[in-house]
């Protein structure tokens, strides 16, 4: 591969940068190859931050989403697949990320999905074919269009809560091998590919959600070993400057299952999406891009998928839904979701 010592040849570096900041990342592998040096700022973590705060990184959100049926066999299957589906609400882009080469027929089920810094983090669930437990962890970088693999998670774990910060992934909770549930929590750190473990929470917490609200990661939700099914109405929140948990009371109504619904108002209060429409109240997922959220489910068991574009508003009042067409290839169910500043 050729390598430039200009960044294009004839113009001065301010500019040269300028309009490479403004590429579009579609064509972002296509660019990689021009030359040595394209393909270094490219990959760099510097010029990622660099178009981000320059306003030219796209807030996209990334779903895990059942695949349609091939044309060859338009038969339902007794499990469905699923691959990983991103869409753009400014530009009403829908795209299908790449299959992870392990699993070419299909992501692992009930896989987590987080982001950091552009990159795309698939950790966990269970082997497709086996229902066997993983601790597979795989990164997509969508510079390159490729998946990369990297440190497992340190023990099996479903159902987790997960959340991303400052180039960091923070799990917690959910259940083991043998469905025992789990009050450990670990973070792991994208860029030195390492695990570290936090200090536990102060109690089981199977099936939770994670979010964070500001630098602080809330678990929120869940259910003892001896309880399944049971969600507690409590959560709790890791300090990650002190790596101490707090417990919160009364955060979360107790009857329903949080994972993927969770949604955090203006005050602080959490609330669920499903609550919101009763064109999404069964399977609701919402993906929070900052300015807006990206919500989808379904008015019944079976019932065709629903995508909204909530707005947010100013303070005290309700956020307006607005309905979102999705082509047939995307229009399957989604089980969950995040968001990627690509």
């Amino acid at each position: 591969m050729e390598d430039f010592t200009e960044l294009i040849p004839g113009l001065p570096e301010e500019i040269a940068l300028q309009c490479l900041t403004r590429m579009y990342y579609g064509v972002h592998e296509v660019a990689s190859h021009v030359c040595q040096r394209w393909r270094r700022l490219l990959l760099c973590k510097d010029f990622y931050y660099h178009r981000k705060q320059s306003g030219f990184t796209h807030k996209t959100a990334c779903f895990v989403q059942s695949l349609p049926a091939a044309a060859s066999n338009p038969k339902p299957e007794n499990q469905p697949k699923y691959g990983l589906t991103v869409f753009e609400p400014s530009s009403g882009i829908w795209d299908q990320v790449d299959p992870v080469p392990k699993y070419p027929d299909g992501l692992p089920l009930f896989c987590q999905v987080e982001s950091s810094e552009g990159k795309l983090v698939m950790m966990g669930g269970w082997n497709p074919g086996s229902w066997e437990p993983l601790r597979d962890v795989f990164v997509y970088d969508f510079t390159t269009r490729r998946w990369t693999q990297r440190t497992d998670m340190p023990s099996n774990r479903s159902f987790f809560a997960a959340g991303a910060y400052d180039g960091k992934i923070y799990v917690a909770g959910g259940h083991d091998e043998s469905k025992n549930a789990l009050k450990s929590a670990w973070v792991y750190d994208i860029s030195a590919d390492e695990w570290t473990e936090l200090a536990p929470m102060s109690e089981e917490r199977d099936e939770c959600e994670g979010v964070f609200v500001g630098s602080e990661f809330m678990v929120i939700s869940g259910y003892d070993t001896d309880s399944q099914g049971r969600f507690k109405n409590t959560a709790e929140v890791l300090d990650i400057t002190t790596g101490r948990w707090r417990r919160v009371e009364e955060a979360w109504g107790g009857s329903r299952c949080p994972r993927a619904c969770v949604t955090v108002g203006q005050n602080g209060n959490l609330t669920c999406w499903a609550e919101s429409d009763p064109a999404i109240q069964v399977g609701a997922c919402g993906v929070d891009l900052g300015d807006r959220t990206l919500v989808t489910g379904s008015a019944y068991q079976g019932a065709p998928q629903t995508f909204f574009v909530a707005e947010k508003l100013k303070q005290g009042q309700n956020r307006k839904l607005i309905k979102v067409g999705a082509p047939d290839e995307f229009s399957g169910f989604v089980q969950s979701g995040c968001f990627v500043e690509i």
